[in-house]
């Protein structure tokens, strides 16, 4: 199946049961070789905080790192959660990070914190800032970033006047608003908030306003993706992801459990069916069982980019799904 559409991927340098965060990196760090050579188009790390099972808090640091690692591949921030800094800070790692990786580097931005409440105004200490001031947060970031900011008192040095792409994220209606209003390309958070995908591409489309850095609609949506040699392999597999959600819905962090053969015992009927409403946009299969799959997923949903996100708890299992779905996708 070729799509013709490219093909990205989501990691939040996932820590597992009996590893550490170093163990993460690394692994991170491998799979951003792996997908390089496999023709992925970019790699976002996802700001998390207060979550056992999520090393990337800091996706500005991690990416320094994978560039280091790598040659080609984009990396970037799927996303940093604006409302948890100030705009000027941003502007200059972000700069930094373009200067010292030219053409590779992205910033995604969300305006959620990333966590619960208590952790996100233990981030916030001393500001007062809050999603509210977002869209003026991104208005900011921007101006930093152009070379007409010349003149202010306040300047971002190194990223005045470089070319850093700005994708704007989100699950929401309110988000598809601002990334239409503002003609920024749109990542969507369909792999745990599939509710208002396609309401939310259809209004972006339909009214989109051209910028200076974007003349047509450019939507990406993210979607879990679980790739196997066999069908029962991948939904074993799947079982470590299922845990981790488990976790979420229950209010629980934890490192990323081993797949265990059956959920019955560890999930009730209410869990089960509201993992699977949560997880809609989730693809398991072999090569053969995945392409229906996301040709029904096309047909439903006008995307420019498909950005996946693979959480499987063995190294080498993960690095197959990922050679596998881009067998399918590519």
């Amino acid at each position: 199946m070729n799509t013709t559409k490219p093909y990205s991927l989501l990691d939040l340098a996932i820590i597992r049961e009996d590893f550490d965060a170093k163990d993460a990196y690394i692994r991170s760090l491998q799979i951003a070789q792996h997908a390089e050579k496999l023709g992925y188009s970019r790699m976002w790390l996802a700001e998390h905080h207060n979550m056992a099972n999520v090393g990337s808090s800091s996706p500005q640091i991690l990416i320094g790192y994978l560039a280091n690692g790598t040659s080609t591949i984009r990396l970037g921030s799927g996303g940093i959660m604006l409302p948890n800094h100030s705009p000027l800070i941003i502007a200059e790692q972000f700069g930094t990070l373009a200067t010292l990786y030219p053409n590779r580097i992205d910033l995604g931005l969300g305006r959620a914190p990333g966590t619960d409440q208590t952790t996100a105004t233990a981030l916030r200490r001393g500001r007062h800032e809050s999603v509210q001031e977002f869209p003026s947060d991104l208005d900011d970031l921007r101006r930093y970033f152009s070379e007409d900011n010349m003149d202010s008192k306040v300047r971002a040095f190194p990223a005045e006047g470089l070319d850093v792409p700005i994708y704007l994220l989100g699950s929401s209606m309110s988000s598809a608003v601002l990334a239409s209003e503002k003609g920024l390309p749109y990542a969507f958070a369909s792999h745990f908030a599939p509710a208002y995908l396609i309401n939310a591409s259809r209004y972006y489309r339909e009214n989109f306003q051209p910028s200076a850095h974007l003349a047509k609609p450019y939507f990406i949506s993210c979607v879990n993706v679980i790739a196997a040699d066999t069908d029962e392999e991948a939904h074993y597999f799947a079982t470590s992801f299922y845990q981790t959600a488990l976790g979420i819905i229950r209010g629980r962090s934890y490192p990323m459990k081993k797949p265990v053969k059956s959920m019955d015992n560890i999930w009730n009927e209410a869990e089960a069916a509201a993992i699977q409403n949560m997880m809609a946009c989730t693809f398991i299969g072999t090569k053969e069982s995945l392409k229906p799959q996301f040709e029904s997923f096309f047909k439903q949903v006008e995307v420019d980019e498909l950005m996946v996100s693979t959480n499987i708890y063995d190294t080498e299992k993960r690095l197959k799904s990922l050679e596998i779905t881009a067998e399918v996708l590519g």
